[in-house]
């Protein structure tokens, strides 16, 4: 067993607060109470511990896609986001044919059950063609409860997610399968009005896919979707915090309604994440990466993002003036809850995964640890082998 890890001096935060010099004990995988006397320490001082982020809206990066990529594809991808703090990711697909989808969900269960991932949310293709963003319009279909199932039962469990335009035919009975079935239902790419969101959420959706963008906008006459999201306390919304998909205020609104147990930050991120500009596929569309932002090249929607968590934490604290308490529940505890992951992870408590990730006093990330093992030695400033 690799020796007792002390990572002492640090501002730590924890459930219930920030604590100044304080200290995390790692015995194997997981964090202890207490620590022997000859245990390794690392001095962390000037520096921020936090919990590892927990992504649940990602679609790749490294230059690999989780839709069409191969095995040691995926894996790339997933060890791409790492090296930028998230120690787990849910790997999402994008609107394709359904055989095509459940084969998919087959190589993903694979990774999940090796614990590579924690699962698979399915965005698309039962969306809203008024809102289909950077997915196929040839390839959507209405929410049908078989074929909405035949994807649940393809992920052999590891189905954590589907995103569904909720107003099309069949779309409440797909929630209420997918509630029965505990996966979470997502309102997301929909033209759904107020009222047949609040149906939705009845229903047994709990999670609003990237709240603002993909839906109609909020009105005075005509409140939509956003509105019947942020306000019923049922529903964890999703941010993408890159600075192309929110205005800082819209942020910050969405923040004052939800409260940070209510936000799950995300990156939405594409094959381009950590990896450069240059023109990529998103499924089947072709996208342009640009200055670190991607666009469909036929159209110019907004494809997903280039975002990694460590970036989207730095903005929330630097920008847009949010507590680091807030930010840390945003892309840990909240998530992890939503997952029902939280006895595991989400928060630097004894018992739990020894995933964490050091920041400097600017919120640079310096250092990631995944289930005791570093990913990212803040003693050597690089990766780990």
């Amino acid at each position: 067993m690799a020796p007792t890890k002390v990572l002492a001096g640090a501002r730590v935060v924890l459930p219930t607060g920030t604590v100044d010099d304080g200290r995390v004990v790692v015995e194997g995988t997981r964090i202890a109470a207490t620590a022997p006397g000859d245990a390794e320490t690392l001095d962390a001082s000037g520096h921020w511990l936090v919990p590892g982020f927990v992504d649940l809206h990602n679609h790749g990066g490294g230059g690999a896609s989780f839709t069409s990529g191969t095995v040691d594809d995926v894996l790339e991808g997933v060890r791409t986001h790492r090296l930028h703090g998230t120690t787990t990711l849910v790997a999402s697909t994008v609107t394709g044919d359904t055989d095509f989808l459940a084969r998919r969900a087959g190589l993903l269960s694979e990774l999940a059950e090796q614990g590579e991932i924690a699962g698979i949310h399915f965005e698309g293709p039962f969306i809203s063609p008024c809102r289909k963003g950077a997915h196929s319009e040839e390839l959507l279909r209405d929410p049908d409860p078989a074929e909405v199932r035949k994807l649940v039962d393809a992920a052999r469990g590891h189905a954590k997610m589907v995103t569904l335009a909720t107003e099309l035919p069949g779309g409440i009975d797909s929630v209420r399968l997918l509630a029965e079935h505990g996966v979470i239902a997502a309102v997301g790419h929909t033209d759904a009005t107020y009222e047949q969101t609040v149906q939705a959420v009845e229903a047994g959706a709990t999670v609003a896919t990237h709240l603002f963008n993909a839906m109609p906008p909020l009105g005075h006459r005509a409140p939509g979707p956003i509105t019947a999201l942020l306000e019923d306390e049922r529903v964890t919304v999703e941010l993408i915090n890159d600075g192309t998909h929110l205005h800082p205020a819209a942020l910050r609104l969405a923040f004052h309604h939800a409260g940070a147990a209510r936000v799950a930050f995300i990156t939405d991120a594409m094959d381009a994440a950590g990896f450069g500009d240059g023109r990529y596929m998103l499924g089947p569309l072709e996208v342009e990466v640009a200055d670190g932002v991607a666009r469909l090249v036929e159209g110019g929607s907004i494809a997903g993002s280039t975002l990694t968590l460590d970036r989207a934490f730095r903005r929330a604290v630097t920008v847009d003036g949010l507590p680091v308490e807030d930010v840390v529940a945003a892309l840990s505890a909240t998530p992890a809850r939503l997952l029902g992951m939280d006895d595991r992870i989400g928060s630097l408590e004894p018992g739990k995964d020894a995933d964490l990730v050091v920041l400097d006093a600017n919120f640079a990330l310096k250092g990631v640890m995944r289930r005791g093992e570093w990913v990212v030695d803040p003693r050597l400033g690089r990766s780990v082998p």
